[in-house]
């Protein structure tokens, strides 16, 4: 994803644009809820160095921040907004 997200960069820059990529974790969406069940919980405590499931709100944020000016000079990065979920 990274080399993509890089490449796609390079070629906004004419157009002045900003590519960016969020690569989130689990979060506690219906979807995940009702395909998960009640295992969920015991998923994120053991995968998840945050030891829980993210809100869809703080992937919000994070989407909200790249869209922002604060992260003006910020283009073809990756940001993970997981809780330090690793796979496997």
């Amino acid at each position: 994803m990274s080399n993509l997200v890089h490449n796609w960069a390079r070629q906004s820059r004419e157009r002045r644009f900003r590519v960016n990529v969020i690569s989130t974790g689990p979060t506690r969406t219906p979807g995940l809820v009702g395909a998960a069940g009640p295992e969920l919980d015991r998923f994120a405590d053991a995968v998840v160095h945050l030891g829980r499931l993210a809100d869809p709100q703080e992937i919000a944020e994070a989407a909200l921040f790249l869209a922002s000016d604060p992260s003006s000079f910020i283009t073809g990065a990756e940001l993970f907004a997981n809780g330090g979920y690793t796979r496997a």
